[in-house]
């Protein structure tokens, strides 16, 4: 691998990391991980090696491996990337004051009572 940096604007190829997961879903939630606030933290290096931290609406999801995986490839899509690697962590806990705007108008309009 050559010495010289891939990734040039860490800022602008973090919102292009976080714009590719927006196509990552809970099956059971009709909203995207970024816009469920799902998404904690993205920390990429010169190397195109990102680290993303991120949380489940609850602890022993069925479909942790799923979203895990997805939300893998979802980032690898992004020019520059070339390692992804997706933590989970429960401190803080999600709430939906985490959700976007654009969350809970999705949510409302399936439904859901926030």
């Amino acid at each position: 691998m050559s010495d010289a940096p891939v990734i040039h604007d860490k800022e602008a190829t973090k919102a292009e990391i976080l714009e590719s997961l927006k196509v990552v879903r809970d099956p059971e939630i009709p909203v995207n991980v970024v816009d469920l606030g799902l998404i904690y933290d993205v920390q990429i290096d010169d190397e195109g090696a990102v680290d993303i931290d991120m949380t489940l609406t609850s602890m022993g999801c069925p479909v942790q491996d799923m979203i895990q995986a997805d939300a893998e490839l979802a980032a690898m899509k992004v020019e520059g990337v070339r390692r992804v690697n997706v933590e989970f962590v429960w401190s803080p806990p999600w709430s939906t004051d985490k959700m976007s705007e654009d969350g809970k108008k999705q949510m409302r309009m399936f439904g859901f009572d926030l």
